[in-house]
């Protein structure tokens, strides 16, 4: 009897394991992600999205501050490309072609916004390093 009730779980198991859906990753460049200030706000926001309406579908990003890129890993069957842009956006920042939301944009500091609004990294102080504590 044991012996049928674990081939059972583990076959219950296995048949749970095929039905999950395969982890994605995505990059997103952004023009406005070039110094750690801007890293911490934008993790600090994807943390709540992804509890909120992401339904934890993120599971890691990895920041490039020298590329201004983002590299997102995500379940597909709880969250896409297209929500990833969009919290992006609402944080703040750029995600590839489209633009941040003015209001959200507003409220970043100097340094976080576009290069064209006087924003970035500034010669001879790289703005990518952590500051020491």
């Amino acid at each position: 009897m044991k012996k049928i009730f674990l081939a059972g779980a583990l076959l219950f198991s296995l048949q749970a394991f095929a039905q999950q859906p395969k982890q994605q990753w995505v990059t997103i460049k952004s023009d406005n992600l070039k110094c750690w200030e801007c890293k911490v706000i934008l993790e600090k926001y994807l943390v709540q999205a992804n509890k909120s309406t992401m339904e934890s579908g993120l599971i890691q990003w990895k920041i490039n501050l020298l590329q201004g890129e983002i590299k997102v890993q995500f379940w597909p069957d709880r969250a896409d490309e297209s929500m990833i842009k969009a919290a992006l956006n609402n944080a703040g920042f750029d995600a590839n072609d489209e633009k941040a939301v003015p209001e959200s944009y507003a409220k970043l500091p100097p340094i976080c916004k576009r290069a064209e609004d006087g924003g970035g990294p500034k010669p001879p102080k790289p703005c990518h390093i952590p500051p020491v504590q």
